[in-house]
Parts: C-alpha cells; sequence; structure tokens
C-alpha cells in the first residue's frame, strides 16, 4: 500500500462511511472509492463489507489497521516537523514532561518563552519515567524533561538543573522553623508511598535502607494530588520531589528538606539521532531560568 492508500484506508477504517472520509481529505468520493478498490487488489483480500448503509471492517483490515496506524502517526510527525523547518525556527515544540515538571515549572518557562516568541507553539505532555525513551522513539515529541538522564546510547541529554526530597506534611506538623527533618523521623510516622516512582523513589528506598529505617506504609498511590489529599486529612506523611511540593495543590500543607540532603538532576533529554532544534535549543535556555541550581526553599 502506498501513503495516499494508507491515509484513504485510515479515513475510512475511522468513519465507517466513504462521504465521510473523502470530506475530511477534501477529495471527492469516487476517488476514495476507487482508491480502496485499488488497495484491496493490491492487498489481495477484502477491506471492507457494506452492512445497513455502512462499510464494516473485514477482520483482515481489523488487523491492517493496527500497522496503519503507526505508519498514519509517523506521517503525521513528518508533516509536523517538514512545517517547523519551513517556518524557520517557528511553530511546534512538542515536549514529554515528568508530571511535577509539568505542575509549575514547565508552564512558567512555557509561558515566558512565548512572551518572547510569540509565533512558537507547544504541545505538552505528561509522562512517567519509564515512557521516555519510547515517547523520543516513536517521534511522539522533540524534548523529553525528567529526572535522572536515562542510560541509552539512542539518548543523548544535558543537566539544565537540580532538585531534591522534601518531607510533605500538614502545617505545624513538624514544628515552625525551616530546618531540615532527620530522615530517621520517618519511622515514626505514618508513610504515604508513591508508586511507579521510577529513579526518585529509587533514591529514596537506597537512604532508607543505607540507615535501616523501617517506614509505616499506610497507603500506596500512583499520583501526587492524592498523596497530597491524604496528608492534608491527617493519614499521613509523604516524601516527594520539591517540585511538586511547591505547586500549589493543597491548602494546609508545609514541606521541610530532609537530612541528609537526597538530590537528583533535572535533564533535558532527545534523540541522539535528532537533536534540538534552534527553537528547541532556546527553550532549554529558558527552561533553564526556571530551574536554578538548587531550587529548594522549603516552607510551604
Amino acid at each position: 500500500m502506498n501513503l495516499r492508500q494508507i491515509e484513504i484506508f485510515h479515513a475510512v477504517y475511522a468513519s465507517g462511511s466513504v462521504t465521510v472520509a473523502a470530506r475530511e481529505l477534501h477529495v471527492s468520493q469516487a476517488s476514495v472509492s476507487k482508491t480502496l478498490r485499488h488497495a484491496e487488489r493490491q492487498v489481495g483480500f477484502p477491506l471492507f463489507r457494506r452492512q445497513k448503509g455502512r462499510l464494516v471492517p473485514t477482520p483482515e483490515a481489523h488487523l491492517l489497521f493496527r500497522e496503519v496506524d503507526e505508519v498514519y502517526k509517523r506521517v503525521g510527525s513528518l508533516k509536523a516537523s517538514i512545517k517547523n523547518l519551513r517556518a524557520g525556527g517557528e511553530g511546534r515544540l512538542r515536549l514529554a514532561v515528568l508530571p511535577s515538571l509539568g505542575l509549575a515549572v514547565t508552564p512558567a518557562a512555557v509561558a515566558s518563552f512565548r512572551a518572547a516568541n510569540p509565533k512558537v507553539t507547544f504541545d505538552v505532555q505528561t509522562l512517567d519515567h519509564s515512557d521516555i525513551l519510547r515517547c523520543l522513539y516513536e517521534r511522539e515529541s522533540d524534548l523529553a524533561v525528567g529526572f535522572v538522564a536515562p542510560n541509552h546510547p539512542r539518548l543523548k541529554s544535558v543537566q539544565v538543573g537540580s532538585g531534591e526530597l522534601v518531607l510533605l506534611h500538614r502545617d505545624g506538623a513538624f514544628g515552625g522553623n525551616n530546618s531540615r527533618v532527620d530522615l530517621r523521623k520517618l519511622g515514626g510516622c505514618d508513610y504515604i508511598s508513591l508508586t511507579g516512582s521510577g529513579p526518585i523513589g529509587a533514591l529514596l528506598a537506597a537512604e532508607l535502607e543505607r540507615q535501616q529505617i523501617e517506614v509505616n506504609e499506610i497507603a500506596s498511590v500512583r499520583t501526587f494530588y492524592v498523596a497530597a489529599a491524604l496528608v492534608a486529612q491527617g493519614a499521613g506523611v509523604s516524601v516527594v520531589d520539591e517540585f511538586t511540593a511547591r505547586a500549589p495543590i493543597s491548602s494546609g500543607l508545609e514541606y521541610r528538606r530532609l537530612s541528609p540532603r537526597i538530590s537528583f538532576g533535572v535533564y533535558c533529554i532527545w534523540l541522539e539521532e535528532q537533536p534540538p532544534s534552534r527553537v528547541c535549543q532556546r527553550f532549554i535556555a529558558e527552561l533553564r531560568k526556571h530551574l536554578p541550581a538548587s531550587a529548594a526553599g522549603g516552607g510551604a
């Protein structure tokens, strides 16, 4: 199947109608029907059967669509890249960021960047650390921003800042000053853990094991929003990255830095064969301004 046949097949499969597909692709219905017939002759089996006025995909078409959909997405990514190149540095920048960096840091950087570059638009998605390679490899994003650059031969990265883990707790639970809290105090607290926290969770686990601290885990959650809600309700405390703790999510919460300090880097990551464009490099420089070398400030 050539690209035109793939485009027609994808549109008809998604809409179930030659009429709708023709309208979406801005071509005639006759052109769509003719291209489908050619595609069926080329692949050697029928792709659709007409039932009650609709085109119903054959079992072979269902299997074929899985592959066609991947190709279709790649073609869409190619068109977006061509548009950006044609615009000479203007266009659309696709970002993939960890949820905690999407709460305040990235929005602030995007807003200030667009103030100086109003013709640049953004597509921002959040993802887990484990999805960074897939997202870049499948060309879903131009740039990923995360903690601890993945160790992979196809990925390149640059450190743009750093942070540390902090203790999230209710107001006044650990006194009114901003001194660090000894990590060993976790041993006497009900603890809410964040599953799927990747290398950041591994840093905390390694330090707890080194000091032989056993926490009383009363809940395990997948998002900070739930962890913060549980902490706010007095269910326990949680350890999160400082960017998450500083985001304006819930009132009645404070965070304190830990002793010993558990630090991590913040990295911009890209595919080696797809280095940052000029506009992407400018955004990386802007993002760096919002991520000082040591951003933890204590307090709420």
